[in-house]
């Protein structure tokens, strides 16, 4: 499909307009929107250290905690990932400076849902769908024949140099946790990543930005959803907790560690894990 059924509205517009109430088109239904009962705040996903890879001593016990957050979670933080804290603060703001570029700018990157690269506010092409409090920005960046440098941003003028540095090591992060989940399955360290393409291995990079909400009471940044690829490698907000993950009958929400990625296994991983 070419086109969005319905004219795109920009989230950041409506937060920014001043209204007080939101459009009935992000009023969720009364059982998907957020409840406060069934949020556990005691505890957090399982948070484990990358350095125990490289001492012998540690190595094992390190690869076990990956396995038993799999098994239990299906979530877990990871810190001393050898992608530089510099270089993570660097992606979230030349990000958090596109999206307050004036419309126009935003306007020329503005997606459809043939492939959804690009700036965007909605998923799906149901006309009539109620719609997330998020707009984002979508761009595939493996494998090579799908990255097209047109569709990213070129405004501020840093963010494709920082943004290719940045995934190129996301993708060696990724790397290094299909090796753990190889290893944890008896299998040779490198079949996951072989399963998943070799060196043609798909990766994709999507942004959400949550604009300030009048009601955030009858409505969702993002709704509850399960990742339908093989990982997703999240670099949140430290300053404000939003993820929260599915555990028994409630939601636990997520805090970050500064500098910690949150690794979510996928509906492909999961399935074999």
């Amino acid at each position: 499909m070419e086109c969005w059924p319905e004219p795109i509205v920009r989230v950041q517009s409506l937060s920014e307009s001043g209204i007080d109430s939101i459009p009935e088109k992000y009023v969720k239904p009364l059982e998907a929107r957020p409840s406060f009962k069934s949020v556990t705040s005691a505890v957090n996903i399982p948070l484990i250290d990358l350095a125990g890879l490289n001492d012998k001593n540690l190595r094992d016990v390190t690869l076990s905690q990956v396995s038993e957050a799999c098994r239990e979670w299906g979530f877990f933080q990871v810190v001393n990932h050898g992608v530089q804290p510099d270089l993570m603060d660097r992606a979230q703001e030349v990000w958090r400076e596109f999206f307050h570029q004036p419309s126009e700018i935003k306007q020329a990157y503005a997606n459809s849902p043939k492939t959804y690269e690009g700036y965007g506010s909605r998923l799906g092409v149901e006309k009539g769908a109620i719609l997330d409090w998020s707009d984002y920005y979508y761009l595939h960046y493996l494998p090579c024949n799908l990255r097209d440098f047109n569709k990213w941003p070129s405004l501020p003028n840093d963010l494709r140099e920082v943004i290719a540095e940045y995934s190129t090591e996301v993708v060696r992060l990724g790397g290094v946790i299909l090796e753990i989940l190889s290893i944890n399955l008896g299998l040779k360290e490198g079949f996951l990543q072989n399963a998943f393409g070799g060196e043609d291995i798909g990766a994709c990079l999507r942004v959400n930005f949550y604009p300030k909400c009048p009601q955030p009471d009858l409505t969702l940044g993002l709704s509850s959803h399960s990742d339908p690829g093989g990982m997703t490698i999240l670099l949140p907000d430290q300053n404000v907790p939003g993820l929260q993950v599915r555990r028994d009958d409630g939601w636990v929400t997520v805090k970050p560690t500064p500098h910690a990625f949150i690794v979510n296994i996928g509906d492909q991983l999961q399935l074999i894990l």
